[in-house]
């Protein structure tokens, strides 16, 4: 049986040989190597396809989130309104779950503390919502006694010039509306003026005992004047989004942002030197004594 030489032993490469490092490099001439150039177009091709993914799910948030808003505003619309008494009282905590709730109340406006808040949209335009103090007289339910005297914040309308708003019906008024939680402060009531509708400031114009949360009105009786326009039902921050949707969404995006800093990952271990694809020929075999023929 022929004899293997050392030469034909060294002519074939070893896989269990070890490869050499590379030389590290600089960031710039590791990026633009062949193939880091050829993953960058691979992962960017791939981050694109993430992006639009995920601006297609932010797309049906959108429209799933508005046909919900729609369906919830239509139930608000068709609510029997429950006693303001039941739900609330004056200067009682208001609990998130009153957002949007209706209620209906009988008590008598203040025009003389009637200011305008600014800087407010309603179809896209910009204006002053009309707030005046209602002093309740009957707000029934358990708490009708505590409320009897009580002032609550009310929004009347949207009126885009302050000339535009008028004089709120005078004598017992009979309201039903939405509630919203009261506001952060702001700048405070002056000139006929409140940047915020804030019970902590609105208390220091108007008197007291307050309530914690206004109402939007929806309907009063007797009528109020019609250049006011009427706001939608009062809505928590997040709605008009399906979450889900909104949820897929972003793991889209991550995704994305992943293979792109993979990339970069990549290059910086090509910089840092890696391993020769290829071993060198003149590898020793391990079945091989340096000068002896194996076997």
């Amino acid at each position: 049986m022929p004899q293997s030489s050392p030469d034909d032993a060294a002519a074939v490469p070893d896989p269990w040989a070890p490869r050499e490092s590379r030389e590290p490099t600089t960031l710039l001439r590791a990026a633009v190597r062949p193939r880091m150039l050829a993953l960058l177009v691979l992962l960017l091709a791939a981050a694109t396809v993430c992006g639009l993914l995920g601006a297609w799910q932010l797309g049906r948030a959108e429209v799933r989130g508005h046909a919900a808003q729609e369906r919830h505003d239509a139930e608000l619309a068709a609510a029997v309104p429950v006693p303001l008494g039941d739900v609330l009282a004056p200067q009682e905590s208001f609990r998130g779950e009153l957002v949007a709730r209706k209620v209906a109340l009988t008590g008598r406006y203040e025009p003389a503390g009637q200011v305008l808040v600014p800087d407010r949209v309603n179809d896209g335009a910009d204006g002053y919502l009309v707030l005046t103090p209602l002093r309740v007289t009957a707000a029934g339910g358990p708490g009708a006694a505590d409320a009897s005297g009580a002032v609550l914040p009310v929004v009347r309308g949207w009126v885009a010039a302050p000339g535009d708003a008028d004089v709120p019906p005078a004598g017992s008024v009979d309201v039903v509306g939405y509630l919203q939680a009261s506001e952060q402060s702001g700048d405070g009531v002056a000139d006929g003026r409140a940047t915020a509708i804030s019970s902590a400031e609105l208390v220091g114009a108007w008197g007291g005992p307050i309530y914690t949360g206004y109402l939007v009105v929806v309907s009063s009786a007797p009528a109020q004047s019609a250049g006011l326009a009427l706001l939608d039902p009062p809505r928590t921050p997040g709605e008009g989004l399906n979450l889900q949707n909104l949820a897929y969404a972003a793991q889209w995006w991550i995704f994305g942002g992943f293979a792109v800093l993979l990339w970069w990952r990549m290059v910086r271990d090509e910089a840092r030197g890696g391993r020769a694809d290829v071993a060198p020929e003149t590898a020793p075999s391990p079945g091989l004594v340096a000068g002896t023929p194996a076997g």
